[in-house]
């Protein structure tokens, strides 16, 4: 790849590696690394794209591969705690314990939900994706979108208070 190619790809490459990366997990799990990798080869073939298409094409592709990597493998995995939400050092134990503790329940309760409204959550929260960038990567209007996400949160927000009594029970 020529100096000229880096140049563009470099800053993409800084915005959108940790998102993919974690979208990616999510699908695929271990494979994660060696998908997003292959999203960025098929980028820099490809050539820049305008901002409009970048993060849809970029999380399209990078679907459809994590989707044939977990074909492949046959197995689902839970999504690890990004490297990046350690906890910060100022926080004393308990408040760490606590959100810790808050991660772990929620991601328990993002893996109840059905798999699409799992996928919308995570572009929308986890990516930081628009409904009208999360319709161009999972092939969904906007409105189903919307509606998805509406019903996922809704959903969590029913479950939250029952996951904390379990807790508290055990």
């Amino acid at each position: 790849m020529s100096t000229t190619a880096t140049h563009w790809i470099e800053p993409v490459l800084e915005r959108f590696e940790r998102p993919l990366l974690q979208y990616a997990a999510s699908i695929a799990g271990d494979g994660a690394p060696d998908v997003v990798q292959d999203t960025f080869l098929r980028l820099a073939e490809n050539g820049p794209l305008d901002a409009a298409h970048l993060a849809p094409w970029l999380f399209t592709v990078c679907r459809n591969r994590a989707l044939d990597e977990r074909r492949k493998s046959r197995r689902v995995t839970f999504m690890d705690t990004p490297h990046d939400e350690e906890p910060s050092p100022e926080p004393g134990p308990d408040e760490q314990l606590e959100k810790k503790e808050a991660y772990t329940r929620a991601q328990l309760l993002l893996e109840r939900l059905p798999e699409n409204q799992r996928e919308v959550v995570r572009l929308r929260f986890q990516c930081d994706l628009s409904y009208r960038e999360i319709s161009a990567v999972t092939q969904l209007n906007e409105s189903n979108v919307g509606f998805l996400l509406h019903t996922a949160i809704k959903t969590l927000r029913q479950l939250w208070p029952q996951t904390l009594e379990e807790t508290s029970l055990s």
